[in-house]
């Protein structure tokens, strides 16, 4: 199994059901030192799923007072290849650690 954190869309159940044919079990985490921003999404079937054209995405700022909240997913890694396509290419994936000291990938600004 692996861990990707969500900050946005694929924790919606819709989205997952659609993405991973299943409900995801996880648990609450923090990602220090990043904000969200906001992108437009031109993907049909991404809008959709998220029934929305416009998705959080994370950037980093360095700045220790600023933090993303989000949910860490267990996926496996068939999963986590599913979700690489889901996400558009204005995403880019990295495993970094969060508030937890756990690690998990998590999809960044390219």
């Amino acid at each position: 199994m692996v861990k990707l954190f969500s900050y946005g869309t694929l924790q919606f159940e819709r989205v997952q059901l659609d993405t991973f044919g299943r409900i995801l079990t996880g648990k609450s985490d923090c990602l220090k030192k990043y904000v969200l921003s906001q992108i437009k999404i031109t993907d049909p079937d991404v809008i959709k799923s998220s029934g929305t054209d416009m998705h959080p995405i994370l950037e980093y700022t360095g700045n220790e007072s600023d933090f993303v909240e989000g949910t860490v997913f267990e996926l496996t890694k068939e999963e986590l290849i599913q979700a690489d396509s889901y996400e558009v290419d204005d995403y880019k994936r990295n495993e970094l650690v969060f508030a937890s000291g756990d690690r998990a990938f998590v999809y960044l600004k390219r």
